[in-house]
């Protein structure tokens, strides 16, 4: 059996996702073989693996940051939520079914006997499972049936690492607050704290760090400075999220934030080059001008469609077509794009139509059958408007939708599909309007090809009479190893490693005490 260990937040947007992918990378950079794991996570941000299987983001950059190909069995339980009531619940990478609140909490101690089978297999086969909690530990009305704090810390007898947020304040209170919640056994567990987020001159810091000490009898292990990276968050509350144009980066791009915005990580990419300023149109704000607007991915199609038209943002967007911009729909925002929406099974609620904005000629379907795959195809030869010169061009990326869409008129298909899962395919995917600016796809990932991204880039340089640059990330993947090599550095840098090792029973050399 392996060693393990766990990292647990007084709240959500504590960090864990980030240190946790911190350790996976110091590990391997030590000579182990870590790999991380989260029982259950709640995003609607996620990623179908090599198999066709879907699983919680966090964990995918928890993966590669170890070295490895992300696998279903690091995240076997994702709950993506639909509504204020209800998620979908997927199961190994599968969806089971939607659940309320109430019906999955009383639905947990089935699950307990697959995690821990998961758990043993994985760390049977691994140096370090390095396990990551979800949400607080120390919401004691759900302690009864908990499979992802303390629960999951009793299946794998992990010692526990508990981090404060001091960024939104109140960190001392939330780390002394969360340890008195805890039973005595659960305290036992704890071996360490760290502080995350730590802004400022730390000596300032450690009076309060002592009586923190003095108080749970608990070392602080690591004081983490607030650290820009551009890597995948899991969800929303990782990010500000800002409206703001930039005088300095001569394109503007708009992300439409949904009331159920999904996979925004889709959008990283952007971040990568110097001459694009990525902003997110939150309820209340209007688009203004713009070079590309990007309706993302949504958990609730028809909802955030009508979200569109009771805000005003619907009308924008047409303006902003009939003067020639750029407006791109990802998944559920190409299904927005359409002519209609159709519901008849109930999929998304008891709405079984809605008029869609009615930029292409393509309508959709709900089918109860999701579909998940990773996709290879290259840009159809002979677009309209300014995709004519990105003919050719190789991407790829993965599908998660649960519509079909089909032509109703005039439109050319975006892309043709090659290699579905692994095996030879031939079909065409995504619409394009006749003048060549309102684009749509199923697939996710598209804008992660550097060589495709930039030659978009550049056709709205010349539009602007600019010349054309070249990106200086020749890849995503490669952009993410160095972002991971420098979270893992600031980590190893402010932490006790000394004191991690010997909570795991190793030497900093990764041999046993």
């Amino acid at each position: 059996m392996s060693k393990c260990i766990m990292f647990q937040g007084t709240c959500s947007d504590a960090g864990k996702s980030l240190i946790t992918a911190a350790f996976c990378r110091i590990f391997k950079q030590d000579g182990l073989k870590p790999i991380p794991f989260k029982s259950q996570n709640m995003a609607l941000n996620s990623y179908i693996t090599d198999e066709g299987l879907e699983m919680g983001r966090a964990q995918v950059f928890q993966a590669e940051a170890a070295g490895m190909k992300p696998q279903v069995c690091m995240n076997p339980i994702l709950l993506k939520p639909s509504s204020d009531r209800k998620s979908q619940v997927i199961i190994n990478g599968k969806v089971y079914k939607n659940m309320n609140a109430r019906e999955y909490h009383e639905f947990k101690p089935e699950l307990a006997g697959m995690i821990r089978e998961i758990y043993e297999d994985i760390s049977s086969k691994h140096d370090i499972v390095v396990i990551e909690g979800a949400g607080s530990p120390a919401e004691i009305n759900l302690r009864d049936k908990d499979i992802v704090n303390m629960g999951m810390a009793e299946i794998a007898d992990a010692p526990v690492i508990l981090i404060g947020d001091i960024d939104r304040g109140g960190v001392f209170a939330s780390l002394a607050g969360t340890i008195m919640l805890l039973t005595e056994e659960e305290r036992k567990r704890v071996k360490g704290v760290i502080i995350n987020k730590f802004r400022g001159d730390k000596t300032i810091l450690e009076p309060g760090i002592k009586m923190l000490e003095d108080i749970i009898k608990i070392p602080v292990l690591g004081v983490i400075p607030y650290t820009y990276l551009k890597l995948e968050d899991e969800d929303s509350l990782s990010r500000s999220f800002k409206n703001k144009r930039s005088k300095s980066k001569p394109i503007d791009i708009a992300v439409l934030y949904l009331p159920h915005i999904s996979n925004f990580t889709d959008f990283n990419m952007f971040e990568t080059q110097e001459d694009v300023n990525l902003r997110y149109v939150r309820r209340g704000e209007s688009i203004g001008e713009t070079d590309m607007v990007i309706i993302p991915g949504s958990k609730n199609t028809i909802a955030d469609l009508m979200y569109l038209k009771e805000s005003g943002l619907d009308i924008e967007i047409h303006k902003l077509q009939k003067e020639g911009k750029l407006i791109w729909g990802v998944c559920g925002g190409y299904q927005m794009l359409g002519q209609k929406i159709y519901d008849p099974s109930g999929v998304e609620g008891e709405q079984k139509e809605c008029y869609g904005l009615g930029l292409l000629n393509m309508e959709t379907t709900f089918a109860e059958e999701k579909v998940t795959t990773q996709v290879i195809g290259k840009i159809n030869e002979d677009l309209p408007g300014c995709f004519k010169e990105l003919g050719g061009k190789i991407v790829k990326g993965y599908e998660i939708h649960m519509g079909v869409s089909r032509k109703t008129g005039p439109c050319q298909e975006l892309l043709t599909i090659a290699n579905s899962l692994g095996e030879a395919v031939n079909y065409l995917e995504g619409c394009m309007n006749e003048e060549g600016n309102v684009i749509g796809s199923y697939m996710h990932g598209i804008f992660d090809e550097a060589e495709f991204l930039r030659g978009l880039l550049n056709i709205i340089r010349r539009e602007k009479n600019l010349e054309d640059v070249q990106s200086e990330v020749a890849s995503y993947a490669d952009f993410k190893e160095g972002e991971y090599d420098k979270l893992a550095a600031v980590v190893r840098e402010n932490m006790d490693m000394a004191a991690i090792y010997e909570i795991l029973g190793l030497k900093e050399n990764g041999n046993a005490i």
